[in-house]
């Protein structure tokens, strides 16, 4: 077994995180090599944010010439059928063009980066395996990212059962589908099927959907999810499940009650874990919590010197840009120490893709209370927004949460038509430390959906109802 020559960073994994590492790392001259042992560009790219909002966008061209036709905008021979080969031939081309202009292009131009294709690991702390090759380092990132989570359900091994990647991956419309779960995917997928044709059931664990979003602003996607013709329940105790014949029978209890759920398709999409099977971590020391998250600190480090973590791997906020950001924060933290340079969590804005989309940024009510906030409250309805009139989304909800004493904005959470890109403009007050004030009196375009963020900011202390348009 051979040794190479030893780089100045090691990265494993190839993910949006890994490269964020890695174009930091060969910005400070840092001499870096990445491992990977599957397909460039990871989770997002490939199995998840991108494939997945490509086939939901194409699910709202459909929801939305629907909505014309309410309009009378003479839709009325719109054919209900869709075509699935011409729509999923879509959904591999944008992977494919965003695969090589945003991972191989950039590998091929990036001056100090090394690739090396296979599977890594540990044989000590600043040593991995790769094909029967040595690798030595003094610095790791491990950005190896995460998989879908299997539950232990009696049956289920004899189910052909789909994870959040292979539901993506289909070549057919499944007629129907049951998902175990209720959380990011169960939502944004079980709605993008629905609207394709589907029927959807969704068996929730916990008392109510998206358990960690804002409760109103879950009630408020539920109710829609409920309106389109899912079917949603909760407080659901899985108890096995099987193949019978052409379907899949999932048995669970609700209410005290056995029923059965029968449908084409499973969808599982119980959450994450970390895609560590393999890589040895035990014989670095680092330690892990009780899911098999990597544990680190604020500044990306793990309990074992010379070793750092970054992206799904650390169990923290599973969203790209926040992997991303966590490996700038590490990186810098290597070569740069004593830079201060920290992950701050509470500015990082998340968005549920449904429709309409779901926004959170900052402190829930809850958690300002548990850090010490007398805090302040407006919650407004989405239909005082005169934009949402003239498009005909008027469902949802926004919610501030502020700091009664200072007015300072301590969170957004939101539920609403291009909520998405309205929490962007609430993630940027929180950075700036801006008061509920600042909103209110910073002038907004007439008629918007951003406009919203300003009317709930003037709701704090006025009757909104009473205004005219664009009254400040």
């Amino acid at each position: 077994m051979t040794t190479t020559s030893k780089p100045d960073l090691i990265i494993l994994g190839s993910g949006s995180t890994a490269f964020a590492g890695a174009l930091r790392a060969t910005s400070q001259g840092a001499g870096v090599l990445m491992v990977e042992k599957s397909v460039l560009g990871g989770t997002c790219i490939n199995w998840g944010c991108i494939p997945s909002k490509t086939l939901i966008h194409g699910a709202l061209f459909k929801h939305e010439a629907q909505l014309g036709i309410k309009l009378g905008l003479g839709l009325e021979n719109l054919q209900d059928g869709v075509d699935f080969e011409t729509l999923f031939a879509h959904r591999e081309e944008v992977v494919r063009k965003l695969r090589q202009e945003r991972y191989l292009d950039v590998l091929k131009n990036m001056t100090g980066l090394e690739m090396v294709k296979g599977t890594a690991r540990f044989i000590d702390p600043q040593t991995i395996e790769v094909n029967d090759k040595l690798y030595r380092c003094d610095r790791f990132l491990v950005a190896v990212g995460g998989v879908p989570r299997i539950p232990a359900i009696p049956g289920l091994e004899g189910c052909n059962y789909l994870t959040s990647r292979s539901a993506l991956l289909m070549k057919q419309l499944p007629g129907s589908l049951v998902i175990v779960g209720g959380g990011v995917i169960a939502v944004e997928l079980g709605q993008m099927y629905r609207r394709l044709g589907s029927r959807v059931t969704i068996l929730e664990h916990g008392p109510r959907l998206l358990p960690t979003v804002d409760r109103d602003a879950a009630e408020a996607i539920r109710g829609v999810l409920v309106a389109e013709g899912i079917q949603v329940e909760a407080n659901v105790t899985i108890c096995s499940a099987e193949r019978a014949g052409e379907v899949n029978v999932v048995s669970a209890e609700v209410g005290g009650r056995r029923n059965e759920y029968t449908a084409e398709q499973l969808l599982v999409a119980v959450g994450t874990s970390p895609a560590t099977e393999g890589l040895a971590l035990e014989k670095t020391g680092a330690a892990t919590d009780p899911k098999g998250f990597i544990v680190t600190d604020d500044r990306m480090r793990t309990s074992r010197a010379g070793i750092w973590a970054a992206g799904d791997v650390t169990g923290r906020m599973l969203i790209a840009t926040v992997g991303a950001r966590q490996a700038i924060v590490a990186v810098d933290d290597m070569f740069n120490e004593g830079c201060g340079c920290k992950m701050d969590y509470l500015s990082a804005p998340m968005a549920v893709f449904t429709d309409p989309e779901v926004g959170m940024v900052g402190h829930t009510e809850e958690s300002a209370r548990q850090a010490g906030f007398d805090v302040a409250i407006n919650t407004m309805p989405v239909s005082v927004i005169p934009k949402a009139h003239v498009t005909g989304h008027t469902v949802g909800v926004i919610k501030m949460i502020a700091d009664r004493l200072t007015g300072r904005l301590l969170g957004v959470h939101l539920t609403c038509h291009r909520g998405a890109e309205l929490i962007n403009e609430a993630a940027l007050a929180l950075q700036l430390k801006a008061t509920v004030t600042d909103i209110a009196t910073t002038m907004h375009v007439y008629p918007s959906m951003g406009e919203g963020l300003k009317l709930c900011a003037q709701g704090f202390d006025r009757d909104i109802s009473r205004l005219s348009c664009c009254a400040e």
